[in-house]
């Protein structure tokens, strides 16, 4: 009887074992995932920032050259 209880409590804490050890895994998961979606989101956010701002300098310049134009045709 003390053999058959010690091999019942032996397989209940090996089972304890796995769960917890699988948890751990599955959270470490989760964090590296949020680190990466994280990360893609941050990439594509710059990416759009990137392209307004090239869009808007390119505007400023053609303003000034046209208003430098205009300038130079009214004092002629």
């Amino acid at each position: 009887m003390k053999k058959l209880l010690t091999l019942l409590l032996a397989f209940g804490f090996t089972l304890a074992f796995v769960a917890c050890s699988n948890t751990a895994k599955t959270g470490e998961t989760a964090v590296e995932e949020a680190v990466e979606e994280t990360a893609e989101t941050t990439e594509e956010a710059v990416e759009e920032v990137t392209e307004e701002v090239e869009g808007t300098t390119e505007e400023v310049t053609e303003e000034v050259v046209e208003e430098a134009d205009t300038t130079a045709q009214e004092s002629e």
